[in-house]
């Protein structure tokens, strides 16, 4: 037995080694617990530490020759290993047992190893999962389930393995049964809502570009948020396209629905960059230069850029079946969405995508609002400074931008739940803010007015013009 701290590199490592011949009749005992390490079975020790049971089919496969079975404990927040890249499971108290029988790879047991790891009621929120150590996952090595079953319990968690490895008990973030299906109840109904007000939007939008003489700024502006909630529109459709259908689709067709709800996810996101890039020509750039078929050459990016993303993503074969599960991995719903095999192309092509576009989007943001402050302070937009109109242009330009989106990052954790609901229910009125705020700011109520934002770009390229 090692002691820890006996060297640097060995502290947080505990090690038994037995030695055991062919002739075993009987099963192999073991108790293990991070603090003690492992130690042969002690029959009076209940409830206290781990237990491994080694089966006889283990030995009786081997020769003759006596070996040896080694059991290591290991604390990987002393020795920084056995670290997962994008990692959101906890390790149970840190701890990773490795199991080795002589200098063979031991796979395809009949009867599985049993691992039982102690532990007293998880918290609300948290699902166990037994998992070992899988060097050829990704990059630098990953944790994996395939061969293992977890079976969760009150005061512990036993996990049967069909090899041998370094194993550990996974604390995932997960929902229990009755908030995923209220969730999901939430989300589709939440698209419904979606779709109508979209529908009522892009109506609206295209009335009021066809029915009134709005300068082209405005008018540019206008067949920006057509676009934007074209495709806020296509993504709810396309998600209960793929909620309804793919459970019972042929694996191409779920390829094609996996596929296209990407397409107009990344739509979505990539429009909603181009909202922000548009602010910050008009309020940055002011005095910008002409751009001949301006409009057209933005939807060759917004509708374009997707489909070389998702070209390259069904290439390598990352769209096929995906379950979402319940804390007790019960299969909520199939979706036909990006496979668990190909998480990388969804952290970059989602996560990371989004998230250069949310912190482009809050700069300019920021920026509007400074702009938008410092002209009601010179007083140079009359009838303007009406509190609840100023709130309003903050709410519709945060939705406008996809601040909403970014909830979804907050999503993951033990205290995700109320975050997750936060999430669902506002982007499922975001077809109300965008409407709304549209019908108020762009509708003319005189003659003389255009909206207001177009207002305000006007005073501030006067004032901008009388400065320099």
């Amino acid at each position: 037995l090692l002691q820890s701290g006996q060297h640097s590199w060995l502290a947080g490592l505990k090690t038994l080694l037995l030695n055991v011949s062919r002739a075993v009749t009987r099963d192999v005992l073991i108790t293990f617990s991070p603090t003690a390490g492992p130690s042969r079975l002690n029959t009076t020790e209940k409830g206290k530490a781990g237990k491994i049971h080694l089966p006889r089919e283990i030995f009786q496969s081997l020769g003759s020759q006596t070996v040896h079975v080694v059991v290591t404990v290991l604390n990987i927040q002393q020795l920084g290993m056995f670290k997962e890249i994008n990692q959101t499971a906890q390790v149970l108290d840190n701890t990773v047992l490795g199991i080795t029988v002589g200098e063979s790879s031991i796979s395809g047991l009949q009867d599985p190893v049993q691992l039982t790891f102690a532990h007293r009621e998880l918290p609300q929120g948290l699902t166990p999962q037994c998992a070992f150590w899988d060097p050829s996952k990704g990059q630098a090595g990953g944790w994996c389930s395939s061969g293992c079953v977890t079976q969760p319990g009150d005061k512990g968690t036993v996990c049967f393995c069909d090899h041998l490895s370094f194993f550990t008990l996974l604390l995932n973030p997960a929902l229990d049964v009755p908030t995923a299906k209220t969730v999901m109840a939430v989300a589709t109904a939440g698209c419904g809502v979606v779709m109508a007000f979209s529908t009522f939007t892009m109506a609206f939008c295209i009335f009021i570009r066809c029915r009134f003489r709005f300068e082209e700024t405005v008018r540019i502006n206008l067949g920006l948020h057509v676009n934007l909630v074209g495709s806020l529109f296509l993504l709810n459709l396309a998600f209960l396209l793929n909620s309804g259908l793919s459970g019972r689709t042929h694996p191409r067709t779920c390829r094609f629905l996996g596929g296209l709800t990407h397409y107009c996810l990344l739509c979505c996101f990539t429009w909603t960059a181009l909202e922000g890039c548009q602010l910050y020509l008009l309020f940055v750039k002011v005095l910008g230069t002409y751009i001949h078929r301006y409009l057209a050459k933005l939807c060759l990016v917004g509708w374009g850029f997707p489909v070389l993303v998702v070209g390259v993503a069904g290439i390598i074969g990352s769209y096929g079946k995906y379950s979402i599960q319940t804390m007790d991995h019960q299969v909520i719903a199939h979706l036909c969405w990006i496979t668990s095999k190909h998480l990388l192309v969804h952290y970059i092509t989602n996560c990371g995508y989004f998230g250069l576009i949310f912190l482009f989007n809050m700069a300019v943001f920021g920026v509007v609002t400074q702009k938008s402050c410092s002209l009601q302070g010179t007083g140079a937009v009359q009838g303007y400074h009406k509190p609840w109109k100023v709130a309003l242009v903050a709410a519709g330009l945060f939705c406008l931008l996809g601040a909403t989106w970014a909830l979804a990052f907050l999503t993951y954790g033990t205290s995700s739940e109320a975050m997750l609901y936060l999430f669902t229910i506002l982007n499922s009125l975001q077809g109300i803010f965008i409407f709304i705020w549209l019908v108020v700011l762009y509708y003319p109520k005189t003659k003389e007015t255009t909206g207001s934002l177009s207002y305000i770009i006007r005073h501030d390229k006067t004032t901008t013009a009388s400065q320099g």
